[in-house]
């Protein structure tokens, strides 16, 4: 079993601020000797003899002076069956902020180090408990911001994605191996598959691959979220749809035209999706430098968005500013969102037709949420269009292992081109030997220092 570092980490691993807890962690070889030196049990008991994954009542003293900092419950995880596969102790403060750093720095103080961000993480995947994909969805797991977002993030912790992967892997490989064979034993009267088979083995390992990379579309939305923006002329209800889809007064609303002046940002879960919602000042022709400051932001918003929610108001004549405006997001994913249903509609809106250009109308009353419901349906069904299942077992969510599929399905494709043309089997191992490794770097199996020094860079210090 390799083990990676020799030194002892410690870390704050929960949250700023105050709380009801707050725990130190400490990992490594020395983990239990160094927390020995700044704990004291009532009962004169060793750390050392306590038995493993139990937990029990202490106190942190400074062994300077003996002054008591806490009193805290303690629990000791020995090697393997541990987070990192180190050694780990964990110290469970109150959560005043005071406590807790004094105690980290009475750990430090004893022979720890402080760790680096993600720097428990990085040790369970260099000590082989989880490999890359898996480690890259803990963080994943913390940022979620939805049901569906967490599910995602704990199906790649579970190895979903690996599985798959190594899947795929596996099918390559099994190709590599005749054709080096046929390379190794070219003198030699050994029997190797003929090149159709080759051929349907690389075939269903493209076909898996392209399935995967289509769950791309959804993961990147469940990682990060949509970016959708409120267009549409003056007091035709934005804001009061902003609030209508947040469930809650958030934007100002009143009848007088131009009152949104400037962005408005939320985040909301639409079906699962976190949806990052702009409301917009409303595009007229202005003399207000403010307001026209304003519209400008709005234009920028659109060209930025994965989907435009342009409304328009049900109870008043179509005119030329909302025909504009419909025209003026040629192009964008866009709904056209008809309100105030709850007023009577005129004719000119009874009898429009949905602009080729949009993806649906929806007609909805914000102030009595008539509709919301189904403009959240008809969001989610342009932003998947249905080819993407909740169920779905794994999911890309990374844009390096976007990449990483990508470039292998490439080396793949280009590898069957040549063994159907016939050429020498030393260029078809190469580039066989290449879609492995960008696989390989998926779960981790290949790759560099300076990768995974970015990669862990985005955790949390403690994690």
């Amino acid at each position: 079993m390799r083990f990676y570092g020799n030194d002892t980490i410690a870390a704050i691993s929960t949250a700023v601020g105050e709380g009801a807890i707050g725990i130190v962690r400490l990992s490594g070889a020395d983990a239990i000797s160094i927390a020995e030196k700044v704990l004291k049990q009532s009962n004169g008991m060793r750390l050392q003899d306590r038995r493993s994954h139990g937990l029990f009542l202490a106190a942190v003293v400074d062994p300077r002076d003996g002054s008591r900092v806490d009193e805290v419950l303690v629990s000791i995880m020995r090697a393997p069956n541990t987070y990192t596969r180190e050694d780990v102790v964990e110290i469970n403060c109150h959560g005043g902020a005071v406590a807790l750093r004094k105690t980290l720095g009475l750990v430090l103080s004893a022979g720890a180090r402080a760790a680096e961000p993600g720097e428990f993480t990085k040790r369970a995947f260099l000590n082989g408990r989880i490999d890359l994909a898996q480690a890259e969805a803990v963080i994943d797991t913390i940022k979620s911001k939805t049901d569906a977002a967490l599910k995602a993030a704990i199906s790649q912790l579970e190895g979903g994605l690996s599985k798959s992967v190594r899947a795929v892997a596996k099918i390559v490989a099994d190709v590599l191996a005749q054709v080096e064979a046929a390379v190794d034993f070219s003198d030699e009267d050994v029997e190797t598959l003929p090149a159709g088979e080759l051929l349907t083995m690389l075939a269903e390992a493209q076909d898996r691959l392209k399935e995967l990379l289509m769950t791309s579309v959804k993961g990147k939305v469940l990682r990060e979220g949509v970016r959708a923006t409120i267009i549409g002329r003056p007091n035709v209800g934005k804001s009061s749809l902003l609030n209508a889809l947040l469930r809650k007064e958030r934007a100002i609303v009143t009848p007088i035209p131009g009152t949104t002046r400037d962005i408005i940002e939320e985040i909301i879960n639409i079906k699962g999706i976190p949806m990052i919602l702009k409301d917009t000042a409303g595009i007229r022709e202005s003399n207000d430098e403010i307001e026209k400051i304003g519209i400008d932001f709005t234009r920028q918003a659109i060209k930025t968005s994965e989907i435009v929610l342009c409304v328009i108001d049900g109870s008043r004549e179509i005119c030329d500013e909302d025909l504009s405006l419909i025209d003026e997001i040629r192009g964008e994913t866009a709904i056209l969102v008809v309100n105030k249903t709850d007023l009577p509609q005129t004719a000119s809106i009874t009898n429009l037709n949905t602009p080729a250009n949009f993806k649906a109308r929806v007609d909805v009353s914000a102030i009595s949420r008539d509709g919301i419901k189904r403009l959240e349906d008809k969001i989610e069904e342009v932003l998947f269009e249905g080819r993407i299942e909740a169920s779905d077992s794994a999911i890309v969510t990374n844009a390096r292992h976007e990449q990483l599929l990508e470039n292998s399905l490439k080396h793949i494709a280009k590898a069957a081109l040549l063994i159907n043309n016939e050429q020498p089997e030393e260029v078809i191992s190469i580039v066989l030997k290449d879609s492995l490794d960008d696989l390989a770097g998926v779960t981790g199996e290949a790759i560099g220092e300076d990768i995974l020094g970015r990669i862990f860079s985005q955790f949390c210090i403690g994690k």
